[in-house]
């Protein structure tokens, strides 16, 4: 059959030039393409182990920032309790020497009046027992028809003043 001795130089040359064809696709991919992709397949998973060593870095000078800040806010709370604790007992120790100073003027008052009251009352007094020495004078003349020195009235008076 001269059919089947035609493809075989038919095949042959076409087998040829497939194996040409794949040879250099295969060495112009190979050698050419397939190492520009893995350079930018390289470069790409350099530069995410950059950024992720970047976010790390940041992270983790954002938590020391963080944990300063909170400990200077810490030490804030602190020393604002300090402080609303010193007021306070500032607060105190004034309200306390305040009402010290309020007791020691009333009390101040309260003996000046308690004076003021006894030395009245004396002073009543004295008026009262001069005024019974005269009704004592007047009642004397009257009944008896004596007359009664004014001293021996108030000795009278303060006799029976003592005796009641």
């Amino acid at each position: 059959m001269p059919q089947i001795s035609q493809i075989a130089a038919t095949y042959a040359s076409q087998i040829f030039w497939l194996l040409i064809t794949f040879g250099i696709l295969y060495f112009g991919i190979g050698k050419m393409m397939v190492p520009r992709v893995t350079g930018v397949m390289d470069l790409r998973e350099r530069q995410i182990a950059e950024d992720l060593a970047i976010a790390e870095r940041t992270r983790a000078e954002a938590t020391t920032t963080e944990a300063a800040w909170q400990a200077e806010m810490d030490a804030a709370r602190a020393a604002a309790q300090a402080e609303v604790v010193a007021a306070k007992s500032r607060a105190a120790q004034s309200t306390e020497a305040q009402l010290r100073t309020f007791d020691e003027q009333l009390n101040e008052r309260i003996a000046h009046h308690d004076l003021a009251i006894g030395n009245a009352k004396a002073a009543a007094m004295v008026k009262v027992q001069d005024i019974a020495a005269e009704t004592v004078q007047e009642l004397v003349a009257k009944v008896a028809g004596m007359t009664v020195s004014p001293e021996v009235a108030h000795a009278a008076v303060r006799q029976e003043l003592h005796n009641v």
